[in-house]
């Protein structure tokens, strides 16, 4: 793993990079909800990836400073254009590099509806989106124009998200591939036993599916 400083506009961003082995796909996360790089759940994620023979990018959306006055007041985890900005610059810095061959993108909370706007607004890029207890309803008027295939994961007693998920799965584009799947018996933090590691999974086919190998 690579501790590294992401440029993203006027900002430097704090990641951490595991790169596949001969340039495969990477799957950049981006978190949510006052997170961090450091989230166990996005981490263990990323490691079940990793074991799959993908690359991961987690990194921070939000300078330090940032996550102060956010941690403080809590708006900036909402500021979807500013977090979904700071993505595609990502993305973009990530594709110019030439370290992946296909970039995918992993969302959580907040997160996943940042990596709807990013993958609408960075299609050539972007081939695929998985969000985990997402709410990609917060994408807005970029879901219809996502056509990166998405998979959104929701937990089978998270039913509020669930039903979030299920109208945001209605206004984007079914020709696209996009698909809604429940873990059984998982919350919306996926902490129940085995609960993340179906997640994974779930992911790790899921990329394997539409990420260029």
């Amino acid at each position: 793993m690579s501790a590294l400083d992401v440029p993203a506009g006027d900002v430097l961003l704090q990641g951490d990079l595991v790169e596949a082995a001969g340039g495969e796909a990477v799957v950049v996360f981006a978190h949510g909800s006052g997170s961090s790089r450091r989230s166990p759940r996005n981490r263990r994620v990323a490691d079940l990836l990793n074991e799959r023979g993908f690359g991961t990018l987690l990194f921070d959306l939000l300078t330090p400073e940032e996550e102060e006055m956010d941690a403080r007041t809590a708006r900036l985890r909402f500021d979807i254009p500013l977090l979904a900005g700071r993505l595609v610059q990502v993305v973009a810095w990530l594709g110019a590099t030439g370290a992946a061959r296909g970039i995918g993108l992993f969302g959580a909370s907040t997160g996943a509806a940042a990596a709807l706007v990013a993958a609408a607004r960075r299609p050539d890029e972007v081939t695929a989106v998985v969000s985990r207890g997402g709410r990609p309803d917060l994408a807005g008027p970029a879901l219809p124009e996502v056509r990166a295939p998405s998979l959104l994961i929701v937990g089978g007693h998270d039913p509020e998200v669930l039903a979030l998920n299920e109208r945001a799965l209605a206004a984007m584009d079914a020709d696209a591939g996009h698909e809604l799947t429940v873990v059984p018996r998982a919350g919306h933090l996926f902490e129940e036993p085995g609960a993340l590691e179906e997640v994974g999974r779930l992911s790790a086919e899921w990329f394997r599916a539409h990420l260029p190998q």
